[in-house]
């Protein structure tokens, strides 16, 4: 796989006077401590500030984005990123709002460890190239110092700062303890780790900032606390908003499914379309969050929409950009020219076999054999109702063949992509992939 492209991005928009101010028009900021003082520290001179991802998966996924791009932001503005890897808290658990995480044993938290930070790795200059030099990222596992740390330790010299009341009041907490799930002392705990996993970046790393999701703010608060009451100094933290579409629903999830990073979990073809059907009310919005595009590019692409939403063109360029920055630009490139052919509008013998197998997996597909009549197929992948449907479709010349028109009634399945694929149309729009048993 090519190597994605984020790095190549220079600078934040010169448009704005802070980075601060950048992130609040993106739409970057829900809450924050306080926010003259936070932005006196990030104007005064470069700062250390970390996010942190919990391997609860073998991937990141689309609200880890949100974090990853808010990180390479700041570093673009000369800031000093931590990203943090939950080797020891993701073998506790986040509190979901509902019922008790099943724990993962500890190789698959290790292993998970490792993808993620493979993950991350790609969104972050490492290495303090330009523009980006002397802020070099760094890459944490909170087990570094959790692991060595005894029970009795633990209790002593962290959990003495932490009151019970103060904990219970925490939403994640007493949303679990007003069900009939309850909550474990191992989730019960979790705040206390994340609190001392900024007391811990902030001894060793003078990191005076941390950022995640405003559904994490009790988390987050209980690291500033702990510093407060440990250290005697202050740290901030910035909590972004959660992502949902226009009508409300959480954005990202697809009948419970995530969009996640990994190309083996969520193709680039797939990723790519995902992009492509966000809608006219959400597609600028999406296009601040999850694009390095300036103020003035988005504006203009806004109007577009306004003025020939039929064209789609924000649509087409969020999902060229968030493709190319996750995958790269051969893989959008890919599915740019996957969709094109797939519509009959380029050259299906153009696409490779592990394009046009992403790509037909995600359409409605069946199992077909050489001499499979067309009707048939028409009628497996759900194209239509009835095999006299499917003549009534073939007669009317909507039926196509690999973009070849259908005109026989009794035509069968002689040609193939790849020898194992093929692909049916009927009309201009509805799709399905046949894959060869």
């Amino acid at each position: 796989m090519a190597t994605p492209e984020l790095l190549s991005t220079q600078s934040n928009d010169e448009s704005f006077e802070h980075i601060l101010d950048e992130l609040k028009w993106r739409g970057l900021v829900a809450l924050s401590t306080d926010e003259d003082e936070l932005r006196k520290s990030l104007s005064a001179a470069p700062i250390t500030y970390y996010i942190g991802f919990d391997p609860t998966a073998p991937s990141l996924h689309l609200g880890n984005l949100v974090q990853l791009l808010i990180m390479r932001r700041l570093q673009l503005a000369g800031h000093k990123p931590l990203a943090l890897i939950g080797g020891s808290t993701g073998l506790v658990g986040d509190p979901r709002p509902t019922a008790e995480r099943t724990l993962n044993t500890k190789e698959t938290v290790a292993d998970w460890v490792n993808q993620l930070g493979k993950q991350v790795s790609r969104f972050l200059d490492f290495d303090g190239n330009q523009p980006t030099a002397g802020n070099a990222a760094r890459l944490v596992n909170n087990l570094d110092w959790t692991a060595p740390l005894s029970a009795i330790d633990f209790l002593r010299d962290v959990g003495k700062y932490f009151r019970v009341g103060n904990m219970l009041a925490k939403d994640a907490v007493s949303a679990r303890l007003n069900s009939e799930h309850g909550i474990s002392y191992t989730e019960f705990s979790y705040q206390i780790l994340q609190g001392y996993d900024f007391l811990e970046l902030f001894r060793r790393f003078d990191c005076t900032l941390q950022m995640g999701g405003s559904d994490q703010w009790g988390n987050l608060t209980s690291g500033t606390d702990l510093i407060r009451k440990a250290e005697g100094k202050s740290a901030h933290i910035l909590a972004t908003p959660l992502i949902t579409n226009s009508d409300g629903k959480k954005f990202g999830k697809s009948e419970g499914n995530a969009v996640w990073l990994d190309e083996e979990l969520t193709s680039p073809y797939a990723f790519y379309q995902f992009w492509l059907n966000v809608e006219d009310a959400d597609v600028v919005d999406r296009l601040k969050v999850f694009t390095f595009l300036t103020k003035a590019e988005i504006e203009e692409l806004a109007q577009q929409t306004t003025d020939a939403p039929h064209l789609r063109a924000a649509q087409k360029r969020l999902a060229l950009e968030v493709t190319t920055l996750v995958h790269s630009s051969e893989a959008a490139e890919a599915a740019i020219a996957a969709s094109a052919a797939l519509f009959g509008q380029g050259e299906l013998t153009d696409l490779d076999a592990q394009t046009l197998h992403s790509a037909l997996s995600e359409l409605p597909n069946a199992k077909a054999n050489l001499g499979d009549t067309i009707t048939q197929l028409l009628v497996d992948t759900g194209l239509v109702a009835s095999i006299s449907a499917g003549r009534r479709a073939i007669a009317e010349g909507g039926v196509y063949l690999n973009n070849a028109k259908v005109t026989d009634e009794a035509s069968t399945l002689n040609e193939t992509l790849h020898d194992k694929y093929a692909v049916l149309r009927r009309g201009k729009k509805t799709l399905a992939g046949l894959f060869l048993a």
